[in-house]
């Protein structure tokens, strides 16, 4: 039987991360500094993504950078593409972690408030890969995608249905983009994460009986810190991960396994 080729397990190509001046953004930034790779951390938050950004190069020694960028606006995305492509010798990693909840159920959601949600959780995945695509086939073997799906991409919850259609639909980009890019060897997978703690959970997290409500629907009885869902992603950009495209990993303590 013939072997698959030699790698190494952790590419040195730059990795883009998106929604990265906190959270699982943040934490991905950090995981993938750990293995060594160049950092571009992209948030609407420019000073939140210059903190990320200076934390990889002081705590990991990597090249970072940071850019404020609003994924719903194309000329941002190109300004950011431009400076990181500049700035970082290659890319080979983008990983969409950008994310807004917009809680309102279906009765009281208006035209904003959806196209606020869809704009950046998907609508903007696809255009920031869209604006990398060159790159990422420049850097080939070994590029890919990681979008940030949510165990909501797979359950209802009545009171986010924009959150739900856009995760539903990262899981639909993602299996998109894994067949039309495979021809290019970038892999496009996506991380379904359940409960976490992370800014946009803090206020429900706040509230002891609500996260005594979650913890007990989960098997591992805890909310996950951010870095257990960044390592996931991780592992997807690395060579371990060579041969899985198109997949959407569950990162939920077990949670979706017992619903």
């Amino acid at each position: 039987m013939s072997q698959p080729p030699p790698s190494s397990v952790h590419p040195t190509t730059g990795v883009v991360v998106t929604g990265a001046g906190s959270g699982i953004g943040r934490a991905t930034c950090f995981a993938v500094a750990e293995a060594g790779r160049p950092v571009a951390a992209w948030d609407i938050n420019g000073d939140g993504a210059e903190e990320t950004a200076a934390r990889c190069r002081d705590d990991y020694g990597v090249e970072a950078i940071a850019c404020s960028v609003d994924v719903r606006d194309a000329a941002s995305i190109a300004a950011a593409t431009d400076a990181t492509t500049q700035a970082l010798p290659t890319i080979g990693g983008v990983v969409h972690a950008a994310g807004v909840a917009g809680p309102m159920p279906l009765d009281f959601l208006d035209e904003e408030s959806w196209d606020a949600v869809l704009d950046v959780n998907l609508r903007g995945e696809a255009f920031v890969v869209r604006a990398l695509l060159p790159a990422l086939k420049a850097a080939n073997p070994g590029s890919a995608v990681v979008g940030i799906a949510s165990v909501e991409a797979i359950i209802g919850n009545g009171m986010v249905p924009a959150y739900c259609s856009s995760k539903s639909g990262v899981l639909g980009l993602t299996r998109s983009m894994a067949h039309r890019l495979g021809v290019d060897g970038i892999r496009c997978n996506a991380v379904c994460p359940g409960a976490v703690d992370t800014p946009m959970l803090a206020p429900l997290l706040a509230v002891p009986q609500a996260r005594d409500n979650i913890e007990k629907r989960v098997p591992l009885g805890r909310v996950a810190d951010p870095m257990e869902i960044a390592t996931v992603v991780r592992f997807l950009l690395s060579d371990d991960a060579r041969y899985v495209s198109g997949a959407a990993i569950v990162v939920d303590g077990g949670m979706t396994a017992v619903l």
